[in-house]
């Protein structure tokens, strides 16, 4: 299940604020558009009732922790992928027109850490998998890796 139709139940909600507030890491990914972003939201809203989500800043050490990364890209689907490559990068990579630009939000604990990491509008889990095949765009999948590997090195020190 992808997290823009995720529905917790009031006891996993309960779980995941206490394993966060413990000092876990979330990385939610792959959802698109405000039909998703309002789901995804009101079940953020059910483990921390008290925060918001915000947009991250690219001064932010998840985007320096180890690459320095200086923009917020929009890795597409699999498909969406190869069309942007096919076309020479003149094709679309958002998938719902109500909303089309890329993503990077959180949620930080009192402390400044951030405990949720949201890349909304985007798909590195994609990214990831598709990484080996020539016909998925190569700045999608460095992007994504490079943004991956900051974000388990922030998890994991922070």
């Amino acid at each position: 299940m992808e997290v823009g139709q995720m529905e917790l139940k009031q006891e996993e909600a309960e779980r995941l604020r206490e394993y966060l507030l413990r000092g876990g890491f979330w990385h939610c990914d792959d959802f698109w558009g405000l039909r998703q972003w309002g789901q995804f939201a009101r079940q953020v809203k059910k483990i921390f009732p008290e925060r918001e989500i915000v947009e991250i800043p690219l001064t932010h050490e998840i985007f320096h922790t180890f690459y320095d990364i200086d923009q917020v890209l929009q890795p597409p689907n699999d498909g969406l992928g190869r069309y942007y490559t096919y076309s020479g990068g003149r094709t679309r990579t958002w998938e719902q027109p109500d909303d089309r630009d890329p993503h990077v939000r959180g949620v930080f604990d009192d402390k400044g850490r951030l405990m949720i990491l949201i890349t909304y509008n985007a798909d590195l889990g994609d990214a990831w998998e598709w990484m080996d095949d020539p016909d998925y765009p190569a700045k999608f999948t460095g992007y994504a890796y490079r943004l991956g590997m900051n974000a388990i090195i922030y998890a994991m020190t922070h």
